[in-house]
């Protein structure tokens, strides 16, 4: 089985201030660096809850993956929206949701964002525009291209950034919401978070390009690849396309190459990846990447990291406090929400 490389995607010199940062400003930097500390330690709780038997079902961690969630979710208004996958969690936390109610979600509580009744895979927070997560691999890519239509024929200016696997660029959905965004010029970003494997299946075993933003051309779209550990990188690249897009431009294919340091689902018991291959990639890790670059430009000194840190770990701690101290659904409203109510149908 062919391996992922680290050296795939090559690191950027810290010496060098990425332009993007200028747009992003100080500010936005520290928030991003605290966003991605947050995903990371609601994930390790999260992961925490299903070892001891709190939460319900799998989830599927994207521990690793940090800077390509918040990185595109910078490039994004209030009035922008995303659409997820069944590996949401740091999504849903770029686009601003809160760690207690998504805990609560994991626990199947009342106060949850879907009341307890979607888990892990299944949290959507409209106030915050994000259109949920999505179990069906390439489930969510039709579903952002028809919100982008509905911002254009609006001409709301909101533009869709779409999240998916590379597993999903085989998908018919993938191939047809490309298709049709590029003919009616949809303000839709799609962005490939290729982590390297497909469940189990390496990527180059299962893809017949080398990189998945080499299918952009067939529909007559920028493609670009970057590397998915580097915020700048991958919040450069979400500007621009956010940018052409609010133009009128079309849509734009984003690949992030990173890596997951977990497995698939909590189930999965990594026999098809060397532990080299998971330490190779857990010493590019992306939150200290991105805080030792804030540290070398003076953004954010050591004692500010430690400052963001505590204050997430207050965060996390309230959140899960929050979470247990939630009702249960109660077993009377079970059809709740299922189906439409007698009086609103139609005769």
């Amino acid at each position: 089985m062919t391996a992922a490389r680290a050296e795939d995607a090559p690191p950027v010199a810290v010496a060098n201030r990425p332009a993007i940062y200028d747009r992003v400003g100080a500010g936005g930097l520290r928030e991003a660096l605290r966003r991605m500390h947050l995903i990371r330690r609601f994930e390790e709780t999260a992961e925490d809850f299903y070892v001891r038997g709190k939460s319900y079902g799998t989830m599927h961690l994207s521990i690793g993956q940090e800077a390509t969630a918040v990185g595109v979710c910078a490039a994004l208004g209030d009035s922008d929206y995303v659409t997820s996958t069944h590996r949401g969690h740091g999504h849903c936390i770029a686009k601003g949701a809160e760690v207690g109610r998504m805990f609560a979600e994991f626990l199947g509580r009342e106060t949850g964002y879907c009341r307890g009744r979607g888990g892990s895979m299944h949290i959507a927070d409209p106030a915050k525009g994000n259109l949920g997560a999505n179990g069906i691999v390439g489930g969510g890519i039709p579903i952002a291209v028809g919100a982008a239509l509905s911002a254009k024929r609006l001409r709301t200016g909101a533009v869709v950034a779409s999240f998916f696997g590379d597993g999903a660029n085989n998908e018919g959905a993938f191939h047809e919401s490309l298709n049709i965004a590029s003919l009616w010029k949809l303000p839709v970003l799609f962005v490939c978070e290729n982590n390297q494997y497909g469940m189990s299946v390496a990527f180059a075993r299962s893809t017949a390009v080398a990189s998945v933003a080499d299918r952009a051309a067939a529909y007559s779209m920028p493609g670009v690849t970057v590397d998915g550990n580097d915020f700048a990188a991958v919040a450069a690249a979400a500007f621009e396309a956010a940018d052409r897009a609010r133009r009128g431009g079309g849509p734009t294919l984003v690949e992030c190459k990173t890596y997951r340091t977990r497995g698939h689902s909590r189930s999965d018991r990594n026999r098809y990846r060397t532990k080299d291959e998971i330490e190779a990639w857990k010493a590019r890790d992306p939150i200290e990447r991105f805080e030792r670059e804030l540290s070398a430009l003076g953004v954010a000194t050591a004692a500010d990291a430690a400052s963001l840190r505590e204050a997430v770990e207050r965060e996390i701690a309230d959140g899960v406090a929050f979470a247990e101290a939630s009702p249960a659904p109660s077993t009377a409203e079970l059809m709740r929400d299922v189906h439409t109510p007698a009086a609103a149908a139609p005769r």
